[in-house]
């Protein structure tokens, strides 16, 4: 999606988290390999208008980036699954979700 900002780095990922502060944070890990992965990515795409305007959305290509997803599995302190979707809102993860539970409108409700 045109609004979506790459995640590359591990500075990357440091700044969402203090991005978070100012405004709700999502993070999509993408394996871009996976059918499940895409149907996910297609359902947030579908929905993009429930978030564009709450959200600034990160987009990991996980299969480029492994070390990455890792990282940030041990910097927010959750289980890497993939697809997998994080929100931060204040430095804190606040919702969390992977494969078929991945949808817009439960994501919108915590934003």
């Amino acid at each position: 999606m045109k609004n979506w900002k790459p995640i590359t780095t591990e500075q990357d990922v440091l700044n969402i988290v203090e991005n978070s502060v100012e405004k709700p944070q999502i993070i999509f890990k993408d394996s871009t390999t996976c059918g499940i992965s895409a149907y996910a990515k297609e359902r947030l795409q579908a929905g993009n208008d429930l978030l564009i305007d709450k959200a600034d959305f990160n987009y990991l290509d996980l299969l480029n980036y492994r070390g990455i997803s890792n990282f940030i599995a041990s910097e927010l302190g959750v289980i890497h699954q993939s697809p997998q979707i994080i929100v931060l809102k204040n430095k804190e993860v606040v919702y969390r979700s992977s494969h078929h539970s991945i949808q817009a409108a439960e994501i919108a409700k915590v934003l």
